[in-house]
């Protein structure tokens, strides 16, 4: 190496490989494209090594490049643990608690397990990340947050978890819907009718297809999405009906009615931490609200029905 490199070097190059042009990259660092063609061409200077090659107009990454890229990236996912443990005892330090939840339990159910922790807490500072299960138990292993309310598909030798609530899913409808009147649903009740799902692929999905497919009864789905109390407001509308947990409808009590569903098909929610934690104490005190809230709702909803 002829002359040390310097950060405006390795930030432009790292921004190039990953945006795929330079125009993007200069976006990307909000500086001007020949800042960032002069950044490549000093570091190709000061490191003597060819990391590009021009093809009709475009930069092309060498393998010489390419190796570069990996030390770099290597390198600044370092930083960013360091960030990140910063970030975990600056929390420790303010009693700030990091809370991750699943989009179906992003709306009353988390928001009144967060009250009452709050209440019982005053002087602690609350953020609430709103990702996929999978997300969420990533970040609790890099400590990005500190808790997390996720599906039952997690699974990982660093975390920590117990179920928080079993129960089958229920046939959910309108109000005045005519299988109201029914005590228990099955899957032939349902053959044909307008039906609100979960997105493609998705654990609630698959189970409800599944359980469809056994008894030959032809699943019309006529709406699919992602998250909970979306599939909620709309069987609230009167769209169609569909299968939840009970604790997707917490938000819609009073608009839908839930029935039992035959045969029974089970979904569970977990909660997790991570060992080790300097949040302990106040992660446990949410764990136990969201424990005891997890059980209101649910009796709330059953006896209801």
């Amino acid at each position: 190496m002829k002359k040390s490199l310097n950060l405006r070097q390795v930030e432009a190059f790292k921004a190039v490989i990953e945006h795929g042009t330079v125009s993007r990259a200069a976006e990307a660092l909000f500086v001007s494209q020949p800042a960032v063609s002069k950044q490549l061409v000093k570091l190709e200077e000061d490191t003597g090594l060819a990391l590009f090659d021009r093809v009709r107009g475009k930069l092309a990454p060498t393998r010489h490049g390419m190796r570069l890229y990996e030390e770099i990236d290597r390198i600044f996912a370092g930083l960013r643990q360091v960030e990140q443990a910063i970030d975990s005892i600056r929390r420790d330090e303010q009693r700030h608690l990091e809370i991750g939840v699943m989009p179906a339990l992003s709306g009353s159910f988390v928001r009144r397990v967060t009250m009452n922790f709050m209440k019982a807490h005053p002087n602690v500072h609350v953020s609430i990340q709103t990702r996929s299960s999978q997300f969420l138990a990533d970040w609790l292993v890099t400590r990005q947050i500190d808790v997390a309310l996720v599906g039952s598909r997690v699974e990982n030798p660093y975390i920590d978890r117990e179920p928080l609530i079993s129960s089958p899913l229920f046939c959910a409808m309108h109000i005045d819907h005519p299988l109201t009147k029914k005590r228990i649903i099955r899957a032939g009740d349902l053959d044909g009718l307008p039906f609100v799902s979960f997105a493609t692929g998705s654990q609630t999905d698959q189970l409800v297809r599944k359980a469809f497919s056994a008894v030959g009864a032809e699943l019309n789905s006529v709406l699919d999405t992602v998250t909970a109390p979306t599939v909620c407001e709309f069987v609230a509308a009167g769209l169609g009906v569909s299968l939840i947990h009970p604790l997707f409808a917490e938000g819609t009590r009073g608009r839908i009615a839930l029935r039992r569903f035959d045969p029974e098909i089970f979904f569970k929610f977990q909660l997790c931490s991570v060992r080790a934690s300097r949040n302990a104490s106040l992660i446990e005190a949410f764990m136990q609200e969201a424990r005891l809230v997890a059980q209101e709702v649910s009796d709330e909803l059953l006896h209801g029905q």
